[in-house]
């Protein structure tokens, strides 16, 4: 997860940014990358309950890998909430 600090709070979204920030939490206090990932894909469908499982597993993919694996701070593509 590499030593850049990236304000998680910056994010628009209030779902992305919880996404994000639980899936960093689950990653720090040890837990392996697929059930961080399976946890934040419930995360979103608790925010998202009319997504399906594979909208929820997409978005949060490339939230992960927009937010945490590149470090990128610019807005991402997903769901159109607040």
């Amino acid at each position: 997860m590499g030593g850049v600090v990236i304000d998680f709070n910056l994010i628009g979204r209030r779902c992305e940014r919880a996404v994000v920030t639980a899936y960093r939490e689950l990653r720090e206090t040890g837990n392996d990358d697929l059930s961080s990932f399976r946890a934040c894909t419930t995360l979103y469908r608790v925010h998202h309950p009319e997504a399906s499982v594979q909208e929820a597993r997409r978005l949060v993919a490339e939230w992960i890998d927009h937010h945490v694996v590149r470090g990128d701070n610019g807005p991402t593509d997903g769901c159109d909430c607040d």
